[in-house]
């Protein structure tokens, strides 16, 4: 069987590596530092990062997404990103570029609210919710939370007009928290939620998942509250808000591909550049094993299609027979490999199996019907769109239908 060729449509790319301002308890990031252990600091250097966006543009097509992620990304200031704002100008060949980043929101001020609107980036703002959650595991290096100057620096973005996603972790704690969190961020104007539920590994016990990671049962309780938040907001049978794992599910519901990896029939749709200019095959799998190269000696068109990434995308499916002949399965895929690693007990069997069951049973009869409603005016859509398209404008039918963040 021939391999299938891998257009290169986004990079995550970690400047400042595993460096943070921040030491949340359930970061998995900060003990990256031990494969760097030549320097206590880890910043890209001019060099690399020139190297980075020169491949990326010069080996991408029409679009690519560039997200800037950590540790903490701002460690670099904001002169780096200026710079790489010239860099992908000067290598560019016309495609449309789509800047991201990741951040734990505490060293933006308004220079960097200015840069973020100027050049439309989308931010995905590190924020648990109210502060007696986020507070719970988000706390500096003095061990105090930090909820208030990132609750305030949300509020400053998007006075400014920044894009804006809250990045909410689920873990042990917050799972019990749904309703207070979904208001929270609706009231203070983040419509766009993600939520990520967090497994980890047990430091002390490696038979077991860390006492902050969020139980299946829970978290399936969760995603279904979720759907009914969401489900309630609609105005004129269109959503007021988003939250991504709905939207990606949905996208399977209407014969898509879902644009959030953990739902992906295999990994490997993008690779992950450290500040060395190391790459590998996702930020949750920098290790040695995973590494497909260095920036400065390899070409990422090259390592995207390597046997090796190959190789860890198809390791997705080796899930249990079980799986295999799930009714929900062309709808989740078995979620995140990584959460098979994490959660010890049996590293083949997903994690959240009972979550997306329960999420699936919850919703599917909604979601099978809006995917039958989308389906009918899919024609009408379409019509729309080559309207738009011959008047000079752009538009998209399934974003529309979801009233998607442009």
């Amino acid at each position: 069987m021939a391999r299938r060729f891998k257009p290169l449509n986004s990079i995550l790319i970690k400047p400042t590596g595993p460096d943070c301002n921040l030491d949340c308890s359930y970061c998995f990031y900060l003990e990256k530092a031990e494969l760097f252990k030549n320097s206590p600091v880890h910043r890209m250097s001019p060099q690399v990062q020139e190297e980075v966006i020169r491949q990326v543009m010069q080996q991408s097509g029409d679009a690519v997404s560039i997200a800037w992620q950590g540790g903490e990304p701002t460690l670099m200031g904001l002169e780096f990103y200026e710079r790489a704002i010239e860099l992908e100008m000067k290598y560019g060949h016309g495609q449309a570029v789509g800047n991201g980043l990741q951040t734990n929101g505490v060293l933006l001020n308004q220079q960097w609210a200015k840069f973020l609107k100027k050049y439309d980036w989308l931010v995905g703002l590190s924020l648990d919710g109210p502060a007696h959650i986020h507070n719970h595991y988000r706390l500096n290096k003095a061990g105090k939370g930090t909820h208030q100057i990132v609750e305030d620096n949300a509020k400053m973005l998007l006075d400014e007009g920044v894009a804006v996603n809250a990045m909410c972790c689920v873990t042990s704690y917050s799972v019990q928290y749904p309703e207070e969190l979904y208001n929270y961020f609706k009231q203070l104007g983040l419509n766009f939620m993600q939520f990520i539920p967090i497994v980890e590994t047990d430091d002390e016990d490696p038979t077991k998942a860390a006492d902050f990671s969020v139980s299946a049962k829970d978290y399936g309780t969760f995603l279904c509250k979720m759907f009914d938040l969401w489900l309630a907001d609609f105005e004129n049978g269109e959503p007021t808000t988003s939250i991504r794992h709905i939207e990606s599910v949905f996208h399977t519901y209407v014969g898509m591909e879902a644009p959030e990896c953990t739902m992906m029939k295999e990994c490997g749709a993008y690779v992950v550049v450290e500040h060395n200019g190391n790459v590998y095959s996702c930020d949750f799998f920098v290790d040695p094993k995973w590494k497909l190269g260095n920036i400065k000696h390899d070409r990422v068109i090259d390592m995207l299609n390597s046997k090796r990434q190959e190789s860890f995308g198809r390791a997705k499916a080796q899930i249990p027979m079980d799986c295999r002949k799930c009714s929900w399965l062309k709808h989740c895929y078995g979620g995140c490999t990584k959460d098979r690693i994490k959660d010890p007990r049996d590293n083949r069997k997903p994690r959240f199996c009972m979550s997306y069951k329960m999420f699936f049973a919850h919703a599917d009869e909604i979601l099978s019907d809006m995917a039958k409603q989308w389906k009918e005016n899919q024609a009408e859509m379409d019509r729309m769109q080559q309207a738009q398209q011959m008047s000079g404008d752009t538009y998209n039918a399934f974003d529309d239908f979801m009233g998607k963040q442009k």
